[in-house]
């Protein structure tokens, strides 16, 4: 999809737009999102107080919480090798010039070492003053980092209508959607100044599509900015890390890090009870009985479907 492609997409999307009639209507059928309404899927790390990952769990170590009632696990499994769908988002603003080279071969590395081609499979999408899809979903690691050499720097950025489309456009496609490991990495500063979604509507359609944010930071004043905390903030909401690497060589290893995040999940599938269809976010909690030192790491919730 070219540039002109996309943007004709999303300005049909939001065409009808006003001031009394916001851009983004969750009853829109392009927008509605089908859910199985039987069961809640839970993807979710648990590391000690030193970082390291703890892969020796069983089902009955874990304790669920929806709406203040322990929830019945019906499935549990711990996943090393599920099936990769990534999502990698680079920002390709005027604002991240001084370090974009190395952040495409950073990115480039990421994409060698992590994408199975068999596997996994990857879209890369760059966002400026509009997003712009220069590699659609493939595990052909040599498309991918061409797309990524092919980038030039300049412009404004549109960062959330890039996360918006990635998460309701291409990473939704395969199914069944706990069959998945699905996961965004967007390379910025955070800021935003020319998208037509917000922050939160590009929040909402990654929680609905099971999306995990891990953000890598190219702010590296050592100065928290508000382009910092937005990036916080949709990691800490999706259950994923931002990375806030102070010298350009930093990238590698926060990119090294993501990789072995993606390889230490374990999964949970649960009935909600009571049931709800009322098409309303859900807070979900998971816990390690008796066991605080351990950090677990997913998620807040979920949007139950809506009932017709």
């Amino acid at each position: 999809m070219k540039r002109s492609e996309f943007l004709a997409a999303l300005a049909g999307a939001t065409a009808s737009a006003s001031s009394q009639q916001p851009p983004f209507n969750p009853e829109d059928d392009r927008n509605r999102i089908v859910l199985d309404v039987a069961r809640v899927n839970m993807l979710y790390t648990v590391s000690d107080k030193k970082g390291r990952f703890v892969t020796d769990l069983t089902r009955d170590d874990f304790q669920i919480v929806e709406s203040k009632r322990e929830q019945k696990i019906l499935e549990f499994t711990a996943e090393s090798d599920l099936p990769l769908r990534l999502g990698i988002l680079v920002d390709s603003s005027n604002s991240i010039r001084d370090r974009f080279r190395f952040q495409q071969e950073a990115a480039i590395e990421f994409i060698n070492q992590v994408v199975r081609p068999r596997q996994d499979k990857a879209v890369i999408v760059s966002f400026d003053s509009a997003a712009e899809l220069v590699a659609d979903l493939t595990g052909d690691t040599d498309v991918l980092s061409k797309a990524i050499r092919g980038l030039r720097p300049g412009g404004g950025t549109a960062m959330f209508d890039a996360m918006f489309f990635a998460c309701r456009d291409k990473l939704m496609q395969d199914q069944p959607r706990h069959k998945f490991r699905r996961a965004m990495i967007v390379l910025g500063d955070g800021d935003d100044n020319a998208s037509r979604y917000t922050r939160d509507q590009a929040l909402e359609m990654a929680q609905k599509a099971d999306v995990v944010i891990y953000a890598i930071s190219t702010n590296n004043t050592k100065i928290d900015r508000d382009g910092d905390k937005i990036l916080r903030y949709f990691a800490d909401e999706t259950g994923g890390v931002a990375f806030f690497p102070f010298k350009v060589q930093d990238l590698s290893q926060s990119f090294e890090n993501i990789s072995n995040e993606l390889r230490h999940q374990y999964n949970v599938l649960y009935r909600p009870d009571p049931l709800k269809t009322d098409g309303l976010y859900h807070k979900v909690d998971i816990k390690v009985k008796g066991r605080k030192e351990l950090v677990v790491r997913a998620r807040k919730g979920y949007y139950a479907p809506k009932s017709s």
